[in-house]
């Protein structure tokens, strides 16, 4: 059987390091590197990331689209997508843990009081704060998929009060469970820290909004580190001026990279991050695609195909 020949399309990602890591996970694989694809009725596979819309569709002969990171937004926001030919998120261990440690600290950023402590050292004031107990301090996390469920656990084990709202009822060890809008409301009236693990649906978008945000008790944080079209913008930074919200952290952003006019850059109580909470590293994505493609030619069924219907 001939190597597989794959397109590889993700136009804001390092290329020398993903060629070196596909060659490594398949020697001899096609990689053809968009937009240079040859003749396109060679295509079997594409791996792809915030790719230019169109260029899957004229494909003749692909037979499975994967993406390069954990959501697929990127790839169900072209209309021209062809709806029979499966597509496949990225699941990495890698990517789990970069997650869970990105939420940990962060977390224990706002519960320690750092943002507090740092002020102080600018004023030059010498002033011990209150240190809650970490069972009195309640964690929100919005989605309850992989990454949600691996960052509760971890926070649980510091002895958090954690706490998960999903679309359906999700059963995780030590975290009390909500589920479906109608215990959303409930769910942020006793989240002390908010985290946003959610996937970008139409269900989904905007939902941290100046409502939903409010519902949360005074003096919350938020951290989003799912997609900026999770967040309604606008709505954030009269929160935070307001004292409704002390803080929050964003990884994700509506526009990337955020421009440099947006007044989320200096406003002192947002935390910024430029999409890099977790990071897909080539060279375990690289074999975990390989495993997938291998898998394909077998005739075996591919692992992590997603429900279009849900987006995720």
């Amino acid at each position: 059987m001939k190597p597989p020949v794959l397109l590889y399309a993700c136009p804001t990602v390092d290329q020398k390091a993903w060629v070196e890591a596909l060659n490594a996970a398949w020697p001899g694989i096609d990689i053809r590197l968009w937009p240079d694809t040859g003749d396109k009725a060679e295509i079997d596979y594409a791996l792809v990331w915030k790719q230019p819309a169109g260029i899957l569709s004229d494909l003749p002969n692909l037979k499975v689209i994967f993406s390069l990171g954990a959501g697929v937004e990127h790839v169900l926001t072209d209309t021209t997508l062809p709806a029979d030919i499966p597509l496949v998120r990225m699941v990495d261990p890698t990517l789990v843990t970069g997650m869970v440690e990105f939420v940990v600290m962060q977390v224990l950023h706002y519960h320690r009081s750092m943002p507090d402590y740092a002020a102080q050292q600018r004023a030059g004031i010498w002033k011990q704060l209150p240190q809650l107990l970490p069972s009195e301090r309640r964690i929100g996390i919005l989605g309850m998929g992989e990454l949600g469920a691996a960052c509760a656990k971890a926070l649980t084990g510091f002895g958090f009060d954690v706490a998960g709202w999903s679309r359906t009822a999700k059963d995780v060890p030590g975290v009390r469970g909500f589920a479906g809008r109608e215990q959303l409301d409930a769910f942020l009236a006793q989240t002390d820290i908010l985290v946003c693990l959610l996937p970008l649906t139409d269900q989904t978008r905007g939902i941290l909004n100046r409502r939903t945000l409010s519902a949360l008790p005074r003096g919350s944080y938020l951290i989003n580190a799912a997609r900026g079209g999770h967040l309604v913008e606008d709505d954030l930074i009269p929160l935070l001026d307001a004292g409704h919200l002390s803080a929050a952290t964003l990884d994700v952003f509506a526009v990337e990279p955020l421009p440099v006019s947006h007044p989320f850059w200096t406003h002192p109580k947002i935390t910024l991050v430029p999409h890099a909470a977790a990071l897909t590293h080539p060279g375990t994505a690289s074999r975990i695609v390989a495993a997938n493609i291998d898998r394909h030619r077998r005739g075996e069924p591919l692992h992590n195909v997603v429900d279009r219907t849900r987006g995720y």
